[in-house]
Order: C-alpha cells, then sequence, then structure tokens
C-alpha cells in the first residue's frame, strides 16, 4: 500500500547545508518513492519511516489476527449449540433446547453506520499520507496533513459512539422481549449477548484509541509517528467492521 513519508532529520552532519540551497541528502522527503528511502537511516544503525511502518503493521496483523481467531471460536461455538438438546424420558424423543429470538431491527441501521465509519477512517488514513502535504509539513510550513486528517478521525469517533449507544439499544430491545442477560432465558439470547458484548468491548477499545489519537496526535512533533498512528488505527477499525459483518450475517442467519 503506498505511502508518503517525510525523511525527518539523522543529523550526521550538522554543518553541511546541501548543495545549490537544497537540504542535505539526509533530509530530504522520500516522496513515496520507496526505492532506499530508508539508507539514510540505516547507515546511521537506526530504523527508518517505511521498516517501522511494516515492523508495526506486522505486530498488529498477528494481534488482530488473534481476535479474528477469537470470533471465529464464538461462531463454531454458536453453530455447535443450535443441536444441543435433551431426551424426553416419557416419550423418547430428542428436543431442541434452541429457540431463535428476533434480532432488534436497530442492528441493520448499527451495520450502516460502523460501515460509514469505516469509510470515514479510511478517508482519514489516505489524507495523514497526501504527499503534497507531508513535504509542506516537512518544510515547517504547519501541519496541513493534520488539519486534514483530524476531521475525519472525530466523524469516525462519533460514529463509533453512535454505534455502541445502538448496541446499547440493541439490548434493552432485548430484554423488553423477556431475554435479559441476567434471566439466560434461552441458548440463542446467551450467545447474542456474548457475540455483540465481546464485539462492542473491542470497538471501545478502538473508540478510546481513535480519541486518544485526536488528542495528543497534534502533541507527535515526527510526522512519521503521526501517519503510523492513524495507520494502526485506520486497520484496527477496519477488522472490528469486518468481524461485526460475519457476526452480524451469524446472528441474521442464525
Amino acid at each position: 500500500m503506498p505511502a508518503s513519508f517525510i525523511h525527518n532529520p539523522v543529523e550526521i552532519e550538522k554543518k553541511d547545508t546541501g548543495i545549490g540551497g537544497k537540504p542535505p541528502v539526509d533530509r530530504r522527503p522520500t516522496g513515496g518513492g520507496g526505492n532506499g528511502d530508508d539508507d539514510a537511516w540505516r547507515r546511521a544503525g537506526r530504523m527508518g519511516p517505511r521498516e517501522l511502518l511494516k515492523r508495526v503493521r506486522m505486530v498488529l496483523f498477528f494481534a488482530l489476527a488473534g481476535d479474528m481467531v477469537f470470533f471465529i471460536a464464538l461462531a463454531v461455538m454458536f453453530f455447535t449449540h443450535q443441536s444441543a438438546g435433551h431426551f424426553d424420558p416419557r416419550t423418547n424423543d430428542f428436543i431442541g433446547d434452541w429457540h431463535p429470538i428476533r434480532i432488534p431491527p436497530v442492528l441493520f441501521l448499527n451495520t450502516a453506520v460502523l460501515l460509514l465509519s469505516s469509510l470515514t477512517i479510511e478517508v482519514a488514513r489516505r489524507q495523514i499520507f497526501r504527499e503534497f502535504d507531508v513535504v509542506e509539513e516537512w518544510l515547517g510550513l504547519g501541519k496541513p496533513a493534520l488539519r486534514r486528517t483530524w476531521p475525519w478521525l472525530a466523524l469516525t469517533a462519533l460514529l463509533g459512539g453512535v454505534f455502541l449507544a445502538g448496541q446499547f439499544t440493541a439490548w434493552t430491545q432485548l430484554t423488553a422481549q423477556g431475554y435479559g442477560f441476567d434471566q439466560w432465558a434461552t441458548p440463542a439470547s446467551y450467545f447474542f449477548y456474548i457475540i455483540t458484548g465481546f464485539h462492542a468491548i473491542h470497538l471501545l477499545f478502538g473508540l478510546l484509541f481513535v480519541v486518544s489519537g485526536l488528542i495528543f496526535l497534534p502533541f507527535l512533533r515526527r510526522v512519521d509517528y503521526r501517519q503510523i498512528t492513524v495507520d494502526s488505527m485506520a486497520w484496527y477499525w477496519h477488522t472490528m467492521g469486518l468481524a461485526w459483518l460475519l457476526l452480524f450475517a451469524l446472528l441474521t442467519l442464525g
């Protein structure tokens, strides 16, 4: 995935002002070229921006893969319990214990809200890597990339809050139908609370991540750190969106 990084100063020769009025080679932005843009960092014995991004993405990938395995395990348990039941000792007939429940309609609206929030955070991710703005930030002309990114992150946080509020509304509606979590009326209602609850907890962590970014991103002095932070937010949020689509289809069909 293309990403435009600035090349933050590597103070190898502070007195070298460059050639022809240009900054030294070690201080020039890469412009997203990608070929050898970390060479100066390697010569200085440090990790370059592009290599750091790849490592952060790799760590995030394995962490999110673990989360997806957890959600898949919930899906397997969901289908396994659908076939659970007991034998009637009088008639020797097998009686299923699974009694489907009506999915609260607000979940359909919630799904649309989460998909929209995934779109807004992707726009934010692309804005923070916008090459022209990155170069301006490197030149010290303010923080145009951050200014373009911040409103989209704020909108993502707002939509995430709406989604969580909608999940709470769904739980309230289900309780009103006589399927409260404390009652454990049926295995179906039990799994509904477990599945939606665990996903809501994961999304809450993502929401806290985004809100923290809104507060602290302006204080990160290095542009590449801001880029990597927003990139991590986006991939986490996209994964939670994908997980919800799978879980929502599971609940609807089940």
